[in-house]
């Protein structure tokens, strides 16, 4: 069984595309270590992410995620176990989500209005959103 974590948050202060992609780089080779596996979605200083692997790797990263001062209002949406990697191709998959999202991935269109009030209501509707974009070309 692998464990799955969703969860959001916002940037303290606004991230520039360099230190998107610093962040990246880190966490990829990082995950890669720890097994972990995932997508990051990141729209206008809000971020959205799953993390999926062992329960103990996943909740060790989770524990740094909110104590990184670069986060603020971490929310878990949704924890679970699942026999199955959803994102097991991505050491951490990631896509800043842009008026050309739609476009790209058609399902998006299904979310792209949703608040994060619903997402805590309706958590498998994080996940939903999530796996909208497994299957596009991120």
């Amino acid at each position: 069984m692998y464990y799955r974590l969703i969860y959001s948050s916002f940037e303290t202060d606004p991230f520039k595309d360099a230190q998107l992609e610093e962040l990246l780089r880190k966490s990829r080779r990082a995950n890669l270590a720890s097994e972990i596996t995932g997508l990051l979605l990141y729209q206008d200083g809000h971020f959205m992410q799953l993390l999926e692997g062992s329960k103990p790797a996943v909740l060790s990263l989770f524990a740094k995620i909110k104590d990184d001062p670069r986060h603020r209002d971490v929310v878990v949406l949704l924890e679970s176990e699942t026999p199955n990697r959803d994102f097991q191709q991505w050491s951490m998959g990631f896509k800043k989500v842009d008026s050309n999202t739609s476009r790209e991935v058609p399902a998006y269109k299904d979310f792209e209005h949703l608040t994060l009030n619903q997402f805590l209501v309706k958590p498998l509707k994080s996940l939903g959103l999530l796996l909208a974009f497994k299957d596009s070309k991120l």
